[in-house]
């Protein structure tokens, strides 16, 4: 019998063919393979410009001020259809977040719209992704759209700073830069940003792969490059095979079929 807490998502779109051009370029997997991270451009499998139509939808996230946010857990099942697990929280210990307003809480927020976790192009794309760092069936996916949006300096971290997300593996896709100046994504092998690795600003389309439990990232204060009008900073983040324990406890207790990493 199927849990009243999954849903399933049938994709309403046939499927698209990209003239045979792999999903991945070969240079991803060789880069995660030598080191901790990589970096990629994915316009050519995503229709863009309807991926971020969806961000006029965002709410505003309760925890983080100046931020917009929705999230939701997913997985692959046996057939390799994607499911959603309902209503399961947030909950990233003080270990991985060490900002007052969500660590060691549950965190809830809308879910990511079903039309868009129902197009083709998105299904592809988690497909792809789960692939790439070999995430099997009814692991936990956690996929959220935010961002920030202003008129004057931010940080769009809430002065977290420096840190982890507590799993594996993590992906951060630009949706959108607007009259942002800053913004930039900075990978390190330590906590205290003493060992950099790289520093990238991210363009709409292009995405940072990273092995979230090897190294630590930031990014930079944004700012608006006129003063005029507001700025828009909107990604997504993909990750999965979690080491906090306290995520995975509340994971358990919300799809008891779950696949966990053990720690």
């Amino acid at each position: 019998m199927k849990s009243s807490n999954i849903s399933f998502l049938q994709p309403t779109l046939p499927p698209l063919i990209h003239g045979g051009i792999p999903y991945w370029e070969s240079s991803v997997r060789q880069d995660l393979s030598q080191g901790s991270w990589s970096k990629a451009n994915i316009e050519e499998h995503i229709d863009l410009e309807e991926w971020q139509d969806y961000l006029k939808y965002l709410p505003k996230d309760p925890y983080v001020d100046t931020r917009w946010k929705r999230m939701s857990w997913l997985f692959l099942d046996d057939d390799n259809q994607l499911q959603i697990i309902n209503e399961c929280p947030m909950a990233q210990g003080s270990q991985y977040n060490d900002a007052a307003t969500m660590a060691d809480k549950l965190r809830y927020y809308p879910q990511l719209q079903q039309q868009f976790l129902k197009r083709q192009d998105v299904q592809v794309f988690i497909k792809n992704w789960a692939s790439l760092w070999n995430i099997g069936p009814h692991e936990p996916i956690l996929m959220q759209i935010n961002g920030v949006r202003g008129q004057q300096l931010l940080d769009p971290l809430q002065g977290q700073g420096i840190h982890q997300d507590g799993s594996q593996f993590l992906s951060i896709l630009v949706l959108n830069r607007s009259n942002v100046a800053g913004g930039s994504n900075a990978l390190y092998k330590d906590k205290t940003g003493k060992h950099p690795l790289t520093e990238v600003t991210l363009e709409p389309g292009e995405i940072l792969h990273v092995r979230d439990n090897e190294v630590f990232h930031n990014v930079s204060q944004v700012h608006p490059i006129s003063s005029d009008i507001p700025f828009e900073r909107f990604i997504i983040i993909i990750n999965s095979r979690f080491n906090d324990k306290f995520q995975n406890k509340v994971l358990q207790e919300h799809y008891p079929n779950a696949v966990l990493n053990n720690v």
